[in-house]
């Protein structure tokens, strides 16, 4: 279950091999960069790039949720997490966003 969340945007899924330009720092998430992926500007993991070059596909696209919305937990990246809502889309979420996990009874 969630706490909401709003993106900011959807993204298309860059391929590995894609070049990451204009890196820096998040300064309000570790190991987050803000950065430009084709043109277009995002943040990525830094785990995700190596020689400025994406190592596997990506989509930044956050996952735009209500409040009390159950997800299923996909992959933990540091302090954010891709899941998907009942409906399958999928997208990133602050883990501090999410309030419960729960298990199927």
């Amino acid at each position: 279950m969630t706490d909401g969340h709003d993106g900011e945007g959807a993204f298309p899924t860059f391929p590995a091999g894609a070049a990451v330009e204009d890196l820096a720092p998040n300064e309000e998430y570790a190991h987050w960069m803000s950065c430009a992926i084709n043109g277009m500007k995002t943040y990525v993991p830094d785990i995700f790039v190596k020689d400025g070059r994406l190592t596997r596909d990506y989509n930044p696209t956050e996952l735009v949720v209500a409040g009390g919305e159950p997800v299923e937990i996909e992959e933990i990246v540091y302090a954010w997490l891709y899941a998907k809502t009942a409906d399958g889309t999928r997208g990133w979420i602050p883990a501090e966003k999410v309030v419960s996990f729960g298990g199927a009874g």
